[in-house]
């Protein structure tokens, strides 16, 4: 949707993302187009690696339903955050976050800096309070927000810093013996968080990241005479909280709007949340994407308080995850097409792909090359960090060989593999089942992030990476 107004002279990065949104709006495809081409460059890529094509074909079929547990949990995962922000107690601090922002353009800033620190505790967590403060913030009358530029703002902890984070799936796996598969261990040893995360380079690069990712978006969000509001979009960004419960009117629905069985259910659910987290370490159950799911499950059955309520927040969220049910799948094909489809020598594309970069690296450059080639990659397999297991074992070789130091190699792979999310709609789907948007509605704001981001990151790596000296696998 194009505004009269929006045709005024902007500016610098305005201006930049102006342009790449008009363009999105009329050539970037639907998501599910996105990934079905996905699907036809990486057999391609297959075809020329000297994969049969009957191979390529039984990993597409194969692959196709691997990924139906993370989509149920995606799925889940815009549910359950639903239901909590939908909530009347959330509703209301929501609400009260909504009161800071004074401008249009300083509303777009405070949703990339709530949801990049979101991000930081759980990239799963960041995407839903995302997408409702986003909500919250253009119910507004006072200020006209771009509600695309907002969306693409709510993103922002999922395309640049959820993985320096405590939800890193690589530095979670590298920390704990137990998660390390055994063929690793030898290669990689226990890698503690104070040689990943807590490491003070990768602290410094954070925020570097958090800083630039704020400016960018409050310097390209649009003014006030140029913004394109969720009303000019036809998107209804009504309080659901404040929808009323009725009372029953028959007997039989008495229960439903009684809380002794909510009570019941959360009683116990908290109980065994309470023994998790006992009798294991705080930072592995709250990174667990399921543990995550269930705790926000509980926490929004007890603020709906009645079943009835409970029942019809989840009514409303469920149109909301269509996108990643049926494209989610898709990537799983991607993935085994990649990893899976071997060529006469039993090799697949992503191990030329991998050994292209790892053969042209030196140690001055291995960390910028491993970089590139982790965003390469991550852009057809979306994993969430969850490609680690496959890709460890010849990396961290690498960097063994190389003298490379072994906790910033799992912090290069993390940062660059969060880039290609800035224009991949895979982990975009849940943040816009929210907003009620479309992909190339907010991509023009988010191609604008990764051109900064992308040198930018390329240029830390390498930089920083030059300050840490190597230090051999430490064995348990």
């Amino acid at each position: 949707m194009k505004s009269t107004a929006a045709k005024k002279q902007t500016h610098g990065l305005e201006r930049f993302a102006f342009l790449v949104t008009q363009w999105a709006e009329r050539w970037f495809p639907d998501s599910y187009i996105f990934a079905v081409l996905a699907i036809v460059i990486v057999t391609i890529g297959a075809l020329l690696a000297g994969v049969p094509a009957k191979s390529i074909a039984n990993s597409f079929g194969e692959g196709y339903w691997t990924l139906i547990p993370f989509t149920m949990q995606m799925a889940m995962v815009v549910i359950s955050g639903y239901v909590v922000a939908s909530s009347p107690p959330a509703g209301k601090l929501i609400g009260w976050l909504a009161k800071i922002p004074k401008t249009e353009r300083s509303a777009v800033a405070y949703i990339a800096l709530f949801t990049i620190l979101a991000s930081l505790l759980n990239w799963a967590f960041s995407l839903v309070f995302g997408g409702l403060y986003v909500r919250a913030l253009a119910r507004r009358k006072d200020i006209r927000m771009d509600y695309r530029a907002a969306g693409a703002a709510g993103y922002l902890g999922l395309g640049a810093t959820w993985a320096l984070g405590l939800s890193s799936s690589a530095a979670q796996l590298q920390a704990n013996v137990d998660s390390i598969p055994k063929s690793l261990l030898p290669i990689t040893g226990v890698i503690p968080f104070r040689e990943t995360i807590f490491l003070p380079q990768s602290l410094f690069m954070l925020a570097v990241l958090m800083a630039v990712s704020v400016a960018i978006a409050y310097l390209s969000a649009p003014t006030r005479d140029r913004a394109v509001t969720a009303k000019d979009l036809g998107i209804d960004v009504n309080d659901d909280t404040k929808e009323g419960v009725q009372k029953p009117k028959q007997p039989g629905e008495w229960l439903e709007y009684s809380p002794l069985l909510t009570i019941f259910v959360v009683v116990l659910g908290f109980w065994w949340l309470s023994l998790e987290f006992q009798s294991k370490d705080l930072l592995v159950v709250i990174s667990n994407l399921n543990t995550y799911n269930f705790m926000f499950l509980m926490l929004g059955m007890l603020l709906s308080w009645r079943p009835k309520r409970f029942l019809h927040s989840v009514s409303k969220a469920v149109p909301s995850v269509a996108g990643i049910l049926i494209q989610f799948p898709i990537y799983g094909s991607i993935a085994f097409i990649l990893t899976k489809a071997q060529a006469a020598d039993g090799l697949a594309l992503s191990h030329h792909i991998s050994n292209f970069f790892v053969s042209i690296s030196t140690r001055d450059t291995y960390s910028a090359l491993m970089g590139v080639y982790s965003a390469v990659l991550g852009f057809f397999i979306p994993s969430g960090g969850g490609k680690w297991i496959i890709e460890a074992p010849y990396l961290m070789q690498a960097a063994n060989e190389l003298k490379i130091h072994l906790g910033w190699t799992v912090m290069v792979y993390n940062a660059a593999e969060a880039l290609p999310n800035l224009i991949n709609p895979f982990f975009m789907m849940a943040l816009l089942g929210v907003l009620g948007l479309k992909a190339r509605d907010i991509v023009g704001y988010t191609v604008t992030q990764l051109v900064v981001h992308a040198p930018l990151v390329i240029f830390l790596l390498w930089a920083l990476g030059e300050t840490l000296t190597y230090h051999p696998p430490v064995l348990p």
